[in-house]
């Protein structure tokens, strides 16, 4: 399901309407931040399955 570039520019629009011009950059910059964190913890959780159990790591 992806959208096409006339919903992307409605978006847009919509977005320009609601925030201003003012507000719109760092709206994109804080969402920029949030997915980056995001990736970053996903990958980290991934390393963290992949590494073997130690012996003191060991719930019984």
């Amino acid at each position: 399901m992806n959208i096409g570039m006339g919903e992307a520019l409605l978006l847009l629009l919509i977005l320009f309407l609601l925030f201003g011009g003012k507000k719109l950059p760092e709206l994109a910059e804080g969402l920029g931040k949030a997915v980056k964190n995001f990736r970053k913890a996903a990958m980290e959780d991934e390393e963290d399955e992949k590494k073997p159990k130690s012996e003191g790591d060991k719930k019984e």
